[in-house]
């Protein structure tokens, strides 16, 4: 089995090749994943024509996959209507900025329907929504993320998925991400021997083969089923390192692209540290 290239979120600000490219670089970084818009906020910035082209090009020359990560106010599911106008406005500028960049996908997260008895017009709003973005043609492809739980949620234990994919008819360019941080936070039991291939398992049971296409490596602050989504260095968590060796090895993950997106500031060293642990883990 050959695992996938390990690398981690990068930041963009300055200009996404300025400032991307040299962290690629210092972090030894396998896999770029970016915003390009304000990860807590609506602004939709055109991006800089020379930057995307310098930053798609320089990924391109150094074989380092490229995903985006759309804001996370993205809720599909929210009974408000302008939050989800705006929730589909950004996943397209996201897909726009996506292509420029030569991203293979965009990672949104599975929403909350917020308020009680909405769930079913929740998902009735992400087949609305999610449909047309999906039959767009060529570009990346959109990357579904269960989230950490709570709030009402329309997917947060990977068997949730289930309903998600059937919402969109199983469409093809409905990809998965995987975050073993949320999938602690929602329950799942990673820590225990087994357990993190138990759930890796149950979500190719799920989604079927080939659906994963990304997965988030990241280390918990908190107990499992705390739906808290707070991120901690690779075996210094929750979680710890075995579980990761065994994401690592089970067949699901054979050539997906794994990102970390724990504590690394102020500089890249703690993105640099826990990839090369990943590495260290794999098979």
């Amino acid at each position: 089995m050959t695992p996938g290239p390990i690398g981690s979120h990068t930041p963009t600000a300055g200009g996404i090749a300025r400032a991307a490219l040299p962290y690629l670089d210092a972090a030894a970084s396998g896999v770029a994943q970016v915003y390009v818009s304000n990860s807590r906020g609506w602004a939709l910035p055109p991006g800089d024509p020379a930057q995307d082209a310098l930053f798609r090009d320089g990924c391109a020359e150094r074989g380092v996959p490229v995903y985006v990560h759309a804001s996370l106010l993205v809720n599909l599911g929210s009974p408000t209507p302008a939050t989800v106008e705006r929730s589909v406005a950004t996943l397209a500028h996201a897909l726009d900025r996506g292509a420029a960049i030569g991203a293979r996908g965009v990672v949104f997260h599975a929403g909350s329907a917020v308020v009680p008895a909405y769930h079913d017009a929740a998902m009735k709003q992400v087949r609305e929504a999610l449909l047309p973005l999906l039959d767009r043609a060529g570009g990346p492809a959109l990357l579904v993320e269960p989230s950490a739980g709570g709030g009402r949620c329309l997917a947060s234990r990977v068997e949730h998925l289930a309903a998600y994919l059937a919402a969109v008819d199983h469409h093809p360019r409905l990809g998965v991400c995987f975050d073993t941080c949320h999938a602690w936070a929602a329950g799942h039991d990673l820590a225990t021997p087994g357990g993190m291939t138990a759930t890796l398992d149950l979500l190719t049971e799920t989604v079927g083969p080939g659906r994963l296409q990304l997965v988030h490596a990241n280390d918990s602050k908190d107990a499992r089923g705390s739906l808290r989504d707070r991120h901690e260095t690779i075996g210094a968590g929750t979680i710890g390192a075995a579980a990761f060796a065994e994401l690592l090895r089970h067949p699901t993950t054979a050539g997906v692209p794994v990102v970390v997106e724990t504590p690394s500031r102020p500089t890249h060293e703690g993105h640099a540290r826990d990839i090369a642990t990943l590495r260290s883990l794999a098979p």
